[in-house]
């Protein structure tokens, strides 16, 4: 009390100018019309300007989370277009492009989304970290895609963050097929342009033409088959004129990746475990 006192008696002069501004304020704003008007036009702009703001602020959040669902769906549709285009060759009658197993890829996959907090695209080696690590189920060798396409396989993990490397770096191969002909190679990056990549090894008798998608072929144990990788700009002899290197644009814009998902499939550890075991069979034999 003895402290209210004497905080009151110290400034009681700033007191009692408040008091008289409230006072005031009041007669003036409530015994005038014009000057009451005034003041709630003004304190509804005020309000106006507050609620656009809060608004702008939750939707910047719900913007977050619908982009996340949006790249989800798109790699959902992706899959779910592979399918379709193996089922109606198989009803064409040309049973030889139409794998059964494909069919349960969807109901088998979990997608764990991600969002990448440190990228690069000038490097030769580029790498990207993503915000989800082993505590999320992420681990090594797991497929990494976004909306438009392949980005990258996980390279190290922790509890909380991991590490990919991507397409846009010279330790990346990755088996592809060429979706109008079913011809493949491995999938590499010069070092150079972050919006294209060569397709290598690619057989001189395959049909191949400027325009044809070039998408993961399945054959290795990380990605499933029908992942979109990019579009064929040009076609060219290899150094030893055995096979093709085809040019192609990527689908995925690296610069601007933001959202991924990690591809967990059972299946393709258990692929791999069986891979590893016939090495270690085959190596034992020589």
């Amino acid at each position: 009390m003895n402290n209210l006192l004497a905080f009151i008696i110290k400034y009681y002069h700033w007191l009692i100018f408040l008091i008289l501004e409230i006072v005031s304020g009041v007669m003036l704003f409530g015994y005038n019309n014009y000057q009451g008007s005034m003041w709630v036009s003004s304190s509804n702009a005020i309000a106006g300007n507050v609620y656009k703001w809060q608004s702008s602020f939750a939707q910047f959040f719900s913007l977050t989370k619908r982009s996340e669902q949006l790249t989800q769906r798109n790699i959902y549709l992706e899959e779910r277009l592979h399918e379709l285009r193996k089922e109606n060759a198989r009803l064409r009658g040309d049973t030889t492009l139409f794998l059964p197993d494909e069919k349960q890829v969807l109901s088998q996959v979990r997608w764990i989304p991600a969002k990448v907090v440190d990228n690069s695209v000038n490097n030769p080696d580029n790498l990207i970290t993503i915000d989800r690590g082993s505590a999320d189920g992420i681990k090594r060798d797991m497929g990494v895609v976004c909306g438009k396409g392949i980005v990258g396989v996980v390279y190290m993990v922790n509890d909380h963050y991991s590490v990919v490397l991507p397409v846009l770096n010279r330790h990346s191969h990755i088996s592809c097929t060429i979706r109008e002909s079913d011809y493949f190679g491995y999938l590499v990056w010069d070092g150079k342009d972050p919006a294209i990549a060569y397709l290598e090894d690619v057989p001189r008798h395959a049909i191949i033409k400027k325009g044809y998608w070039v998408e993961t072929s399945g054959f290795s144990t990380i990605f499933p088959p029908g992942i979109s990788v990019g579009r064929i700009l040009a076609i060219y002899n290899s150094p030893d004129g055995l096979s093709y290197r085809v040019k192609v644009r990527l689908s995925t814009d690296f610069g601007k990746l933001r959202d991924v998902c990690v591809f967990d499939d059972p299946s393709i550890a258990e692929r791999a475990r069986l891979n590893t075991a016939a090495n270690d069979s085959l190596s034992k034999l020589k």
